[in-house]
Parts: structure tokens; C-alpha cells; sequence
């Protein structure tokens, strides 16, 4: 009997120990943003592009998976070929982004702690209808009040105002000429407008 408890504290205490190690690794820190990024569908440097930039960072790899748009970042998650062993998703938080142009190397908000503008006149990334990311609700609700959309969480963000047509990624064989609208302006508060 004395061994029998013996094994099961073993066993609990290896898988307490397992269970530690996978916590943290569940919330690895973003990367910045480096000219060395390069987007995942668009295959194309990421600082070339106006918006929000995403990043998912996956078990199964070392470096994180960039995205020219936040709008990619969340295809990414729906898309059912895309690798599931994600780790973190982040998005530029636009509350604290120095311009649209410039949305920020380190800014990066968890984007299941997000507050997404939805269906507003921005466009990011490849000249696409962008989803707007913030870490303040206030900062959000002021976007979407000047430049149209509403605010909904991660799990709240509709498949059908992600995806593009076919259920692609939006990036996806899109071009610059593809309905390009002027860029939001960035406001005196330090968030884009």
C-alpha cells in the first residue's frame, strides 16, 4: 500500500511539474516587428503596409508567423488548414500606435484580451477592409464613432467579416489597387482616428 502511494505522489508531482512548464509556455512574449518579418499570405515584407500587423507564435515553431494585417492574424486562427497549436496571438494595439503608417514595433496587445473594431472605412494591410485592434474599449468605441463599425471581442468577430470571399485569407492574392481608402488619421490623444 505505502508503495502504491508512493507512485501516485510521484505521478502527481511529474504531472504538476508538466503542467508549470505548459503554463508558461501558453503566454510566450510577442516579438517586435523587425524588417526581417515577413507575411504569411502575402509573402511580403510586413512593414511595407499600412494598419495593424498580427503575430502568432505556435508550439511547433520558433519564429512567429507574421501577418501584414490584424485582419490575416484572425484568418489565420479560422482557417482549418492552418496549424492549431497556437500558443499567443497578437495584434498591434492601435491605441498606442504613433500613426496608422506606423502602427508600432512593440505595441503588441494578447488578441483575445482585444477590443476589435469591425466594418469601419480603415484599410490596411493589402488595401482590405481592416479589423481594428485596441487594448482600451474607450480608445475602440472613439474609432468606431468617427470612422464607422462596432466593437466586439475575439470570440464576437464573425468568420464572414474576416474571411474574403471563397474563405480565404483576405491577404491572399490581393493587391494595393484593391479598393485602397485613405489611411485614419492619428489622433492628439496617441491613438489613431
Amino acid at each position: 500500500m505505502r508503495r502504491l502511494v508512493l507512485i501516485c505522489a510521484a505521478a502527481i508531482s511529474l504531472m504538476a511539474a508538466g503542467c508549470n512548464q505548459q503554463r508558461s509556455a501558453e503566454a510566450p512574449k510577442p516579438a517586435a516587428l523587425t524588417a526581417d518579418a515577413m507575411g504569411h499570405y502575402c509573402g511580403m515584407n510586413v512593414l511595407e503596409h499600412p494598419g495593424p500587423k498580427g503575430q502568432i507564435l505556435l508550439q511547433s515553431r520558433i519564429e512567429p508567423v507574421w501577418f501584414s494585417s490584424a485582419r490575416d492574424a484572425l484568418a489565420f486562427t479560422m482557417l482549418p488548414d492552418e496549424p492549431k497549436d497556437i500558443l499567443a496571438i497578437y495584434v498591434s494595439d492601435m491605441g498606442k500606435a504613433a500613426s496608422w503608417a506606423k502602427p508600432g514595433a512593440e505595441n503588441w496587445v494578447e488578441a483575445r484580451a482585444a477590443w476589435f473594431v469591425v466594418g469601419s472605412s480603415a484599410r490596411g494591410g493589402m488595401g482590405v477592409e481592416e479589423i481594428v485592434p485596441f487594448s482600451d474599449q474607450d480608445m475602440a468605441q472613439r474609432f468606431a464613432a468617427e470612422k464607422g463599425g462596432r466593437v466586439l471581442r475575439f470570440a464576437e468577430v464573425p468568420s464572414s467579416e474576416v474571411l474574403a470571399a471563397g474563405g480565404e485569407a483576405p491577404g491572399a492574392g490581393a493587391t494595393e489597387e484593391s479598393g485602397a481608402r485613405a489611411a485614419p488619421a492619428h489622433d492628439a490623444h496617441g491613438g489613431v482616428r
